[in-house]
């Protein structure tokens, strides 16, 4: 499977179908107190990136919601110092990716471009987003959390080479994380976002 095979079942069709709740982007707070957890208890550094994941609708009024998003980080990137673009994966999702050294303003810009497409009326577009971490002492040791905006929760990823994950280390993110963060508690919905073609992630 490529990148993403599976959003639009788990993500997208199927969690809209099984939706806890609408999106609320003020759950990606959550992630202020996680990276600091992620550091203290489990050795892991915040990897600088993260990204929001959307689907697109062909309309100008969608369009111009894109362009205020990107007027709003543009705005903010000068006070953060964060970098961000705009990219489309192979099948068709959109990708906010920021970069920022500073969780906390990475945390702030992504909340700002999520609560956007809410306010205009795009909320059911948002799909997911995606924070990195890596362990300092080895470098295929990269682990994510995931936000579903349909299921209102986090899970965690931890990709290794030949599309392997590495399961103990999500059930240890877990057990760590669980009540700091609302942590998705049916594994079904651990969808595993596996690099296109190219072998890179949107926002790597």
């Amino acid at each position: 499977m490529g990148l993403l095979d599976g959003l639009r079942a788990v993500l997208g069709i199927r969690a809209e179908t099984d939706a806890s709740r609408d999106a609320d982007p003020e759950d990606l707070f959550g992630m202020s107190t996680a990276y600091l957890t992620m550091g203290a208890d489990l050795g892991y550094d915040f990897a600088g990136a993260g990204a929001l994941c959307f689907a697109g609708v062909d309309s100008s009024d969608f369009a111009e919601t894109v362009d205020d998003v990107e007027a709003i980080l543009e705005a903010g990137s000068e006070e953060t110092g964060s970098t961000f673009s705009l990219t489309e994966d192979d099948h068709g999702y959109h990708w906010v990716v920021i970069e920022d050294d500073d969780p906390e303003d990475l945390i702030t810009s992504l909340h700002f471009a999520a609560d956007t497409f809410i306010e205009r009326g795009y909320g059911s577009r948002l799909l997911a987003a995606v924070f990195g971490f890596e362990q300092p002492d080895d470098p295929d040791g990269r682990a994510y959390w995931i936000y579903s905006f349909r299921r209102g929760a986090f899970y965690p990823f931890a990709p290794r080479s030949g599309r392997d994950r590495d399961s103990s280390a999500e059930f240890k993110l877990e057990s760590v994380l669980d009540g700091e963060l609302e942590v998705e508690s049916e594994k079904e919905y651990w969808y595993p976002l596996w690099p296109s073609a190219s072998g890179r992630h949107p926002w790597e």
